[in-house]
């Protein structure tokens, strides 16, 4: 198949090499962090193994799936974790089947806080967060389903530290089983999330009410993966603009400007940014504000996300808004989406019906790849 635009892979702009503090990057396609539901019992399975293995390319970046950073993280069924040896034994070869094939792979720590239920809790508690009041009920992907939330319970402050420190220890496992680094998960209305938006923090300690105060967690959490695993292996996602699990902000442009000065003096690798017009998860909408502020203030790699396809992704790199663009369903559906970029090649369709089914194969790992003959 010829290259229908007649462009040179130098010419483009997304499939340019980049460099990102010590990786060399071969080009700037991500994989972004998809939650999949098929770590069964929480753990990663043999079947993960083919999945990572499909989506890399020689010097590409991957991110895994959320992992659940404690025995408080989980929210849905079947979630990844990386806090105990079976977790971290689990991942071990997911992440040489990535190596071998050249990629370079961060897991994403996760914690949902009060995007969780009784039935995902140790003995039956309740969910924890920066607050006591619930997110209102979420119609589920497939939507047959409604999930419920309970109340959560408000971290006392002197228990803050010690969610700190659970990041700490899984960002240490994460670089015991061979990752290349980790992205903190300060996105999608979970833990971190909900207490950085006014709408969901309403404390009056010291991590509640001014800005900083509402970020502070966040930052204390970049602080000490920092200090574990080294600034060049860290990197946080973050969605100042988004409404997920009823977590939006008064003034998410002033959060996200806050954010982005706030990382520089940690040194960190990437700053994963959600673009604002994914109000909503899956819904792509116009609007006036923009990453751009952000992308100017943050000094390390700045990652962007939401709704993009080849045109923007190279229009956004092209016009220096982002390093690099990180896909998601896309990628779902086409485990070698950096070689149909590069060919202009048409794109498998995703069915996100088959998205969080348990299957180890139909909707995971049974996406076409392109004819090797072309």
């Amino acid at each position: 198949m010829e290259n229908k635009s007649g462009e040179g892979k130098q010419h483009i702009p997304l499939l340019s090499p980049y460099e990102m503090g010590n990786f060399q990057l071969s080009h700037r396609v991500v994989l972004a962090p998809l939650t999949r539901q098929r770590s069964y019992g929480n753990v990663p399975q043999p079947h993960t193994i083919l999945y990572y293995s499909q989506r890399t390319t020689k010097g590409g970046l991957l991110i895994a799936e959320g992992c659940g950073i404690s025995d408080t993280a989980h929210g849905y069924k079947d979630t990844s974790g990386i806090w105990t040896y079976e977790q971290v034994e689990a991942w071990k070869p997911v992440v040489s089947a990535v190596h071998a094939k050249g990629g370079i792979f961060f897991c994403q720590l996760w914690h949902t806080g009060r995007v969780s239920s009784k039935d995902f809790q140790p003995n039956g508690q309740a969910p924890i967060s920066c607050t006591d009041k619930p997110s209102k009920p979420l119609i589920c992907s497939d939507v047959r389903d409604v999930a419920q939330f309970p109340p959560p319970r408000r971290l006392r402050t002197d228990e803050i530290p010690q969610i700190v420190n659970d990041f700490r220890l899984a960002a240490r496992n994460a670089i015991e089983t061979g990752f290349d680094g980790v992205e903190i998960h300060g996105a999608h209305g979970y833990l971190i999330d909900q207490f950085m938006k006014d709408q969901v923090n309403d404390r009056t300690d010291q991590y509640g009410g001014s800005l900083e105060n509402r970020c502070r967690f966040a930052l204390e959490i970049v602080e000490v993966v920092v200090n574990e695993i080294g600034g060049d292996r860290v990197g946080i996602r973050l969605s100042p603009f988004a409404d997920y699990m009823d977590s939006g902000d008064s003034n998410p442009s002033a959060l996200g400007l806050y954010m982005a000065e706030s990382l520089n003096k940690y040194g960190i690798a990437y700053c994963h940014m959600v673009e604002p017009r994914m109000k909503t998860l899956g819904e792509k909408v116009e609007c006036p504000e923009s990453l751009i502020p952000m992308r100017k203030a943050f000094k390390g790699t700045f990652i962007v996300a939401g709704g993009y396809d080849r045109g923007d992704g190279n229009k956004a790199v092209l016009e220096d808004r982002a390093d690099l663009v990180a896909y998601g369903r896309m990628f779902i559906a086409n485990p070698d989406l950096p070689r149909r970029f590069e060919l202009d090649a048409p794109l498998n369709k995703y069915n996100m019906e088959t998205f969080y089914t348990s299957d180890p194969v139909v909707g995971y790992t049974d996406y076409p790849f392109l004819e090797t003959t072309i």
